[in-house]
């Protein structure tokens, strides 16, 4: 392919001193330096780009596509500005910014455009692009090629701008297999995510989300626990009571049994001292305690199939198994917390704050992060996956083996407690 003279935007080397924030500004910086816009190119169209829009235009009308374009004071012309998550500000209330590939950039040109798109503006990786025929015809055709990026199930981290030790960072780690199987940056508490337009959208399509009062609900419910089923816990902390009891592996068998004798004694009635005084409860029919009975016995079937599916799996250690799902919620807590900033619910503050209290949770249920991936793991199948052990469960034995050999990863390089 040939790609003729070079465009406008290649100049000096930059200074050594600037630190790329994320591998792919990195990338484009060292292309930039050779003069190699063949590779510029193909770091761009393999990464998703973001740029401005109005807030209020996007609430007011969300079907349409907001572009906000820029003059140059000092030439007149306009251009588009867009950047890499690397170099996106910290979220502000207005104005937001939305996601994008450089397919759809390509696609995106009409008329009315400006004759050039500048990417990370102001900064040593800056790169000007021609948009519009003839000169788009390069890098669109780049863009045609790769088709919509895809940085699932890697492992990528903000070496400049975002948390590496500490309590926030021990938060932000607790989300760290969903941002590796989803390619997000794991330590970015400053959080754009898929752009303001998607992560509203996730929160509303997936979790029902379409206030502040919503989003606080739903994140105090997953920093407590409790947005899981209550029965899982049940039946974990039985087996972990036994455990702790009789010292070591608890017989299959016998837990089941135990969970019979529980669930009758927990239904016989009981007297319970309230502030009103003392209040005896009604015994519960006995059709309904056996089957619930069996429920929580059929449960316990599945969890101890997939604890066998994770030993061999090499998520949990021979002999080990599950003590606790609350893993589930709080690793889903560390990530409610950010999309609530993508989605403008929450300030930068309140994320920072219900980061830590993540960490803090996890910190006093786990002993470690096999641990708390293993409950992960656990909740999130017992949540999604029937036991077909597809990709709700294949996605995380991945980022679990990514966050437990890469040299970079949170869990090899922040302490549990």
């Amino acid at each position: 392919m040939s790609f003729g003279p070079s465009p406008a935007g290649f100049g000096p080397p930059p200074p050594p001193v600037w630190t790329p924030p994320t591998a792919t500004e990195r990338a484009l910086l060292e292309a930039k330096t050779r003069g190699d816009w063949a590779t510029c190119y193909d770091v761009l169209a393999g990464v998703r780009l973001y740029y401005e829009m109005s807030r209020e235009a996007y609430d007011a009308h969300p079907d349409r596509v907001h572009r906000m374009f820029v003059r140059d004071l000092r030439t007149g012309t306009r251009h588009w500005e867009l950047f890499t998550d690397g170099m996106l500000p910290a979220p502000t209330p207005d104005p937001v910014y939305s996601r994008a590939s450089l397919r759809w950039i390509a696609d995106a040109w009409d008329p009315r455009c400006p004759p050039a798109i500048v990417v990370n503006p102001g900064s040593p990786c800056e790169l000007t692009l021609p948009y519009g025929p003839p000169g788009t015809t390069d890098w669109s055709r780049v863009a045609e090629r790769a088709g919509v990026p895809d940085t699932s199930m890697r492992l990528r981290a903000l070496h400049v701008g975002g948390a590496l030790h500490g309590p926030v960072a021990h938060g932000l780690a607790c989300g760290a297999l969903l941002c590796v199987s989803n390619g997000s940056l794991w330590n970015a508490p400053a959080w754009h995510g898929h752009g303001y337009d998607g992560e509203r959208r996730r929160l509303r399509e997936w979790w029902g989300i379409t206030t502040r009062a919503e989003w606080q609900h739903h994140l105090g419910n997953l920093l407590a626990c409790e947005a899981s089923s209550s029965v899982w816990e049940f039946a974990l902390s039985l087996r972990r009571t036994i455990s702790r009891d009789f010292g070591g592996h608890v017989d299959t068998g016998y837990w089941r049994q135990a969970v019979a004798t529980v669930i009758r004694a927990n239904s016989e009635g009981a007297t319970v001292i309230t502030e009103d005084g003392v209040t005896r409860t009604d015994p519960r029919p006995a059709a309904e305690t056996e089957a619930r009975i069996e429920g929580v016995q059929r449960l316990i079937g599945r969890i101890t199939r997939y604890e066998a599916r994770m030993r061999a799996d090499g998520i949990l250690d021979e002999n080990r198994h599950v003590t606790s799902v609350e893993a589930w919620d709080l690793g889903r807590a560390s990530k409610m917390a950010r999309w609530g900033l993508g989605a403008r619910f929450a300030t930068l503050a309140e994320t920072l704050s219900a980061l830590v209290r993540a960490g803090r949770a996890a910190a006093l249920a786990y002993r470690s992060w096999p641990d708390f991936s293993a409950g992960y793991i656990l909740g999130r199948c017992l949540h999604f996956d029937e036991e077909e052990f597809g990709d709700w469960y294949q996605d995380m034995v991945a980022a679990h083996h990514i966050l437990m050999t890469d040299a970079g990863s949170p869990w090899l390089n922040i302490p549990f407690r």
